[in-house]
């Protein structure tokens, strides 16, 4: 709640010096992928999620930020390749449930009044996430309470409507560990948003 309000005080404070300020609400579908660095993790097929929230938005001519708090929820599937008694490797296949505050700020330029070209870092603080349908082998996951990544895409704005199209990709681990076992897990998805400028 304190980062929301933080947030909304930074966009208030420079709307003053600002060509154009715009507040709406902003709401979308991803699709996600993870990704490991270790041979015994197979990443499955990428998973649709959603996400809901706010966005701003403080143009300076063609330059312009672009800062949003987005409540994110999606999943990934991934396989383990574990010995099996007696001798060769059997495979389980997992599914996590990932329920995120997602604070990416966007920087970028417009051109023609409709297209925007941005990119920008992503805060992604965890709320809720864990491993569905766990086994002896992987019980506990740890999950890090916060993660940097980025985005970069377009976007185009018609009328009232904002259309952002972006790829994510993480810069730091969500979780060093699943279960006994370690690893590099990172998250990469395609977003696709829709805002509405209420002013």
């Amino acid at each position: 709640m304190k980062k929301l309000l933080f947030i909304a005080f930074l966009s208030l404070s420079f709307s003053g010096f600002a060509q154009e300020f715009t507040l709406g609400p902003k709401f979308g579908l991803s699709s996600t992928k993870v990704d490991f660095e270790r041979e015994n993790f197979i990443p499955g097929d990428a998973q649709t999620g959603y996400h809901v929230g706010l966005f701003t938005r403080i143009s300076f001519g063609g330059f312009f930020i672009q800062p949003e708090a987005l409540y994110t929820k999606t999943n990934g599937s991934f396989q383990i390749n574990s010995p099996q008694p007696g001798g060769g490797t059997g495979t389980s296949t997992f599914t996590e449930d990932f329920n995120r505050l997602d604070i990416p700020v966007m920087l970028g330029f417009r051109f023609f009044k409709f297209l925007r070209l941005q990119a920008g870092p992503i805060a992604s603080i965890d709320i809720d996430s864990d491993l569905r349908d766990a086994n002896n082998t992987v019980q506990d996951v740890d999950y890090e309470k916060a993660t940097l990544g980025y985005q970069a895409g377009i976007g185009l704005d018609i009328g009232n409507f904002i259309l952002d199209a972006k790829y994510e990709s993480s810069l730091s681990t969500i979780t060093k560990n699943i279960g006994s076992l370690s690893t590099d897990q990172r998250i990469n998805q395609f977003v696709l948003s829709v805002g509405i400028k209420l002013f």
